[in-house]
């Protein structure tokens, strides 16, 4: 059995004493381990890195083996790494990935999504975190958790959306809210387009995504959420 595909490595971890065991998102294969022969070496440490977009071969006697990939790098997040907010972030994307993906099971349209993101937090645009939102919204869609934020569940109406339902995941109105307001979650305005996105927005955004994320954990995954992903909301929190 053998393939060729392109991603970006998620994660890596020592196998032996001379390699590795290798993470990737591809773009056709989803997510997917494999072996690196002499992946411990100073050579490939480079192009192991999480965050980095590669080419590799993977080869297995059975489809259902580990097997093992051969690697080539295609482009660098290095960028990342002298931003320490920009690492977190990439720390988190890569960590979702893992968290919330099934193994072997291609997610094309969040591939498409996803390459993007790596490709400006490598960068370290100061405008990611926001795109690192709409991402999680993304990903919620994939996970059959999306979101519907296009008009108020109770009257129909596409103006004032002030709050989200905690059990169904749809916008309300501020005036149809009324006194069921505590119990619903705040729809920050950036996620409807309105407006440049604040620190804190995002990090509101971030608490409600979270709340969706967490109800697809209890269902389907019985684990919290990655440590990397809080680490960022802190850290955003912190420069709100």
């Amino acid at each position: 059995m053998d393939w060729h595909d392109r991603g970006t490595i998620l994660s890596t971890r020592p196998h032996g004493e001379t390699s590795a065991i290798v993470e990737v998102f591809t773009a056709e294969h989803g997510r997917h381990a494999g072996v690196v022969r002499g992946g411990a070496s100073r050579k490939m440490a480079a192009t192991l890195q999480p965050g980095h977009h590669v080419s590799l071969g993977w080869r297995a006697r059975l489809e259902d083996h580990l097997g093992s990939f051969s690697i080539e790098p295609l482009r660098s997040r290095a960028g990342a790494m002298s931003d320490r907010l920009a690492l977190m972030g990439l720390n988190a994307v890569c960590a979702m990935l893992g968290f919330a993906l099934p193994e072997r099971e291609p997610h094309p349209r969040l591939y498409a999504a996803t390459e993007p993101l790596f490709d400006v937090i490598g960068l370290a645009h100061e405008g990611w975190p926001v795109d690192y939102l709409q991402w999680e919204m993304a990903l919620l869609e994939e996970l059959g958790f999306g979101l519907d934020l296009s008009r108020c569940a109770l009257t129909g109406g596409r103006e004032d959306l002030a709050y989200v339902s905690p059990r169904t995941g749809r916008a309300v109105a501020r005036q149809a809210a009324g006194d069921w307001a505590p119990r619903l979650l705040p729809l920050p305005q950036c996620l409807l387009g309105q407006g440049p996105a604040t620190v804190a927005e995002i990090v509101q955004g971030l608490k409600l995504t979270g709340h969706f994320l967490d109800l697809f954990a209890a269902e389907h995954s019985r684990r919290a959420l990655p440590e990397a992903r809080n680490r960022l909301i802190d850290a955003l929190a912190r420069q709100g």
